[in-house]
């Protein structure tokens, strides 16, 4: 049985609560499809409009509420994960069932170990929550927060995003797995945790790449595949221009080129061919998919997608 770790995106969960309930029953019939192709599946998920929805009620009632204080991220980070994987647990069960297929479905909440001496934290920069005068601004500095001015538009709280070095949880997946169950983890990258004096685990005011963290669980679980999955059916070169090329297939050096020259845009295709890139260097006979969720099963099938291939 082939181990895949499935990477959802944000436009698999919607941008609210009631968008995220229908998106949802349709993403468990993709994931239902490849269960019942018998695929080990492990599905990880995004989670940017839901944690900037919790960051920005909890700021708005700590503006009016002096009982009520600020939440660290690792905390906004937290309930996302619990309540997104909440609507995804229940929705694939019931998809599941409905094909006469019993198997429990259950939502792990995972932390994501992050190395304290990250470059990253150094200079923070991912915009979160609501926008401030100048004046709110600085109280919150006071407070311990880093803020920016965000292009005229006021002040904004920003965190870093520093590379995942490990998911705490990995163990607690795999047993998951080996007792036939399906596991919902690393929520929007997992919960940022440094290491402190002995064994203690702090969270830390930052975010995770969700692609990132989720391939560093593929290659702890030694998946066999990584899928990424996003708005389009394929990466391109040329994205959007007249050249547009799409691919269907990459080697490790022709993704490794295809970065350097800059086909892939920050924050949108780079950090998933990246991702990618990692997983399938990470050990022999790895293969990672960008695609979207309505073709995974067709990519699986060698007829769509872009496939990596790292080495036999």
């Amino acid at each position: 049985m082939k181990r895949i770790v499935l990477a959802l995106g944000g436009n698999a969960l919607g941008d609210n609560l009631h968008e995220q309930m229908i998106a949802v029953k349709t993403a468990a019939k993709a994931i239902a499809d490849l269960i019942e192709d018998g695929y080990e599946v492990v599905i990880t998920h995004g989670n940017g409009p839901q944690v900037g929805m919790i960051n920005l009620a909890m700021e708005t009632a700590a503006k009016f509420d002096e009982h009520i204080f600020y939440i660290p991220m690792s905390v906004c980070v937290a309930m996302s994960q619990g309540y997104i994987g909440y609507d995804i647990q229940n929705a694939l069960r019931e998809e599941l069932l409905n094909r006469g297929i019993s198997k429990p479905v259950a939502t792990i909440i995972t932390q994501t170990l992050v190395d304290a001496n990250d470059p990253a934290f150094a200079d923070p920069s991912k915009p979160i929550g609501a926008f401030y005068s100048k004046e709110e601004a600085d109280d919150m500095s006071q407070r311990g927060y880093d803020m920016k001015e965000d292009a005229g538009r006021g002040w904004r709280r920003v965190v870093a995003s520093p590379a995942p070095i490990g998911i705490v949880e990995s163990d607690t997946v795999r047993a998951l797995l080996e007792a036939g169950q399906i596991p919902v983890t690393v929520g929007g990258g997992g919960i940022p945790v440094k290491k402190t004096e002995g064994r203690h685990l702090k969270g830390t005011s930052a975010v995770v790449d969700k692609d990132f963290a989720s391939a560093k669980l593929a290659e702890e679980l030694d998946a066999d595949m990584l899928i990424i999955l996003t708005a389009v059916e394929k990466a391109a070169l040329n994205f959007g221009k007249p050249n547009q090329e799409w691919l269907g297939e990459m080697t490790i050096e022709e993704a490794q080129r295809y970065i350097a020259e800059g086909h892939f845009a920050p924050g949108s295709m780079l950090p998933k061919v990246e991702a990618a890139l990692g997983f399938v260097k990470s050990g022999p006979g790895r293969k990672a998919m960008i695609t979207m969720l309505s073709k995974a099963r067709e990519g699986l099938a060698g007829k769509t997608g872009t496939i990596l291939r790292g080495e036999d």
